[in-house]
């Protein structure tokens, strides 16, 4: 059954491997990210381990990615098909997980099934830069079953029943010690925070499973098992050290982002957390206009606060009433609730409301409360059971058509961007992605209105004036490109792309040492940027310094090994300074990057005359 709901999830994404990479953070993870692009090196491991780059600490995802370029190079389709495989796995393990604490086979193949096949799945897997909620729910499942192994285990040592027949064999994993299960659940549990933090609910999610499947404690009698449960507490303080290390590294990385929340007060932020919880839920339950990017409201309407109070508490209230008939019920809420609680908003990174990625790993505790609650309502009779499996079978193949349409949504910058325009409003993140993408696809004159509609929604936007500027100059209005560049630096003046922006238009206007000065600029602001050492060793070839030049293009290539283009530049500086056969191999790393590159072949092939050349001249020639 596991294989075959593998291979149902597997069958189901699989469009997603004919998709292309976004340019939406997908550029900044894989396509001009060097340290993943040039593939899995000592030096770029060493590089994911201690790097906060992107303003996020996820070595393991980082390596997932480098890992990928290795084998496909920059191909999308391999990308895509590893999250497509790890998320199909993740259904094999819920499935798993499930079964094995609670032995109930077709509800946990159910549960699995809507976890797998549900539409808010889409963004975690057809994203490639979202490769952190597959990989970390990979682990974090991985974390759950061998805990859920520990237990079992335990208790058999306990109770002195470790025999073959419970086993399975002298093979079975039940004949090896508790704390072998133990260290496997918490080794796992720090990979998957090492893929993305969201994890650090965790440890609280144990105590969860304790209460229900594994039944280690009763809430009603908690007080005669104060013992018990200072015991499971503190069983799980290695889980919780682990959790608060990763928060406070998330912090510390997360800081600048951070600042985008600074906008919205704490009551702000408090009301759309409270509202989120309620729209998650209705996405749940009916998975439609579903968007990228979900723009903040801001201060949310006081009614609308309190209707989300009211439901939350009730809920709550009901289920903590029912605790002792239905305690599956009250475990899969508090699942739920709690796994959210770290992108909830209380703490805002970033500017969006809510995402559909964070139901990744909460939507299977809301699965698990409605799957076996519904259980318990066929018990009732045949025609409950008849009506309910329907119902049920239902609901799948409407998960199948709407995630299947879905999916078509992601297979492009344009239709995604257009999609989310559509069912959001003042969308002002999804427009700008939208004009990007009409940039790329070269329909500027459409670029600029949308560009210029961003600002009309968010005119304080750094990255609307630097991309409506780079539009202007691409369509020729030079003037207008550089007052968006220089607005851009007013708003930022640390800013590396506006002054490499700004650069750029300074040399089509030929004021040169002012183009000079801001290539310099963005080059001290991020020595790592290889487009500010490309720019200044370009611009530096046209002044004549030719041996700064090309100490730029070489820092530009130690950063970005797979540009042609500056490895073509850097030969044609080669070859002005008389450095034939070190010119002959950077037109020849140009050509192997690049095959289609004419202007690559032609140089390389004069070169290589010209050599020839030399080499039958009298006096030239080392031959006798």
């Amino acid at each position: 059954m596991a294989v075959l709901l593998v291979l149902v999830t597997i069958a189901l994404y699989w469009p997603a491997t004919h998709h292309d990479f976004l340019n939406f953070d997908d550029n900044q993870y894989v396509l001009d990210n060097p340290h993943v692009n040039s593939g899995l090196t000592w030096e770029n491991a060493r590089w994911a381990l201690g790097s906060g780059y992107a303003e996020n600490w996820h070595p393991v995802t980082w390596l997932s990615h480098m890992l990928d370029c290795q084998m496909f190079g920059l191909k999308p389709w391999g990308h895509h098909l590893t999250n497509v495989l790890l998320h199909a796995l993740n259904a094999g393990l819920v499935f798993a997980l499930l079964r094995q604490m609670t032995g109930a086979t077709w509800r946990s193949m159910w549960v699995a099934a809507f976890f797998a096949l549900h539409p808010l799945r889409v963004e975690s897997v057809a994203w490639v830069a979202e490769r952190k909620d597959v990989l970390s729910g990979f682990f974090g499942l991985l974390s759950l079953v061998f805990y859920a192994l520990y237990v079992r285990v335990k208790s058999s040592e306990a109770d002195g029943k470790r025999r073959k027949s419970q086993g399975g064999g002298p093979w079975s994993l039940s004949y090896l010690p508790s704390s072998i299960f133990y260290l496997l659940s918490l080794c796992f549990f720090a990979l998957g925070l090492m893929s993305k933090p969201m994890l650090v609910t965790w440890p609280f999610l144990l105590l969860l499973l304790d209460y229900w499947p594994l039944r280690r404690l009763e809430l009603p009698t908690l007080n005669a098992q104060r013992s018990t449960v200072l015991r499971l507490v503190g069983e799980k303080i290695p889980f919780f050290a682990l959790a608060a290390a990763s928060s406070v590294v998330t912090f510390v990385v997360q800081r600048n982002a951070m600042t985008a929340g600074e906008n919205f007060s704490l009551g702000a932020r408090g009301g759309n957390a409270l509202i989120s919880y309620c729209r998650y839920l209705g996405k749940l339950f009916w998975p439609t206009d579903l968007a990228v990017f979900y723009p903040h409201p801001g201060q949310s309407p006081m009614a609308r606060v309190l209707l989300a109070v009211g439901l939350i508490l009730g809920i709550s209230a009901f289920l903590f009433v029912q605790r002792r008939r239905f305690p599956f019920l009250l475990m899969g809420w508090f699942w739920f609730v709690g796994t959210l609680v770290p992108v909830i908003g209380l703490v805002q990174v970033g500017k969006q409301a809510m995402a559909d990625r964070y139901t990744y790993a909460p939507a299977i505790g809301i699965l698990v409360a409605v799957i076996w609650g519904l259980h318990g309502l066929a018990q009732g009779g045949r025609y409950q059971k008849i009506a309910l499996s329907v119902a049920g079978w239902v609901a799948i193949v409407l998960c199948l058509a709407l995630t299947r349409q879905q999916l078509r949504y992601w297979k492009d910058g344009v239709t995604l961007f257009q999609h989310a325009l559509a069912v959001t409003e003042n969308n002002y993140l999804a427009r700008k992605a939208f004009a990007d993408e009409l940039d790329m696809k070269g329909r500027i004159d459409e670029a600029i209105l949308q560009y210029q509609e961003v600002l009309r929604l968010e005119p304080d936007s750094v990255e609307a004036h630097s991309s409506l500027g780079i539009a202007f100059g691409e369509n020729g209005q030079t003037d207008e490109a550089i007052h968006q560049f220089q607005e851009a630096l007013r708003l930022k003046p640390d800013s590396v792309e506006a002054h490499s922006n700004l650069g750029i238009a300074f040399v089509r206007k030929g004021q040169i040492d002012e183009a000079i000065r801001h290539f310099q600029e963005a080059s001290r602001l991020n020595p790592d940027d290889p487009v500010a050492h490309y720019n200044l060793g370009n611009i530096l070839v046209s002044k004549g310094q030719t041996d700064e030049a090309i100490r730029q293009y070489q820092e530009a290539l130690r950063l970005k090994p797979v540009d042609a283009i500056a490895h073509y530049n850097l030969g044609n500086a080669l070859a002005r300074k008389g450095q034939t056969d070190e010119a002959i191999r950077q037109f020849q790393e140009a050509l192997r990057l690049k095959p289609d590159f004419a202007d690559a072949r032609k140089n390389l092939d004069s070169v290589l005359a010209a050599k020839a050349a030399s080499a039958q001249q009298p006096g030239t020639s080392s031959k006798p």
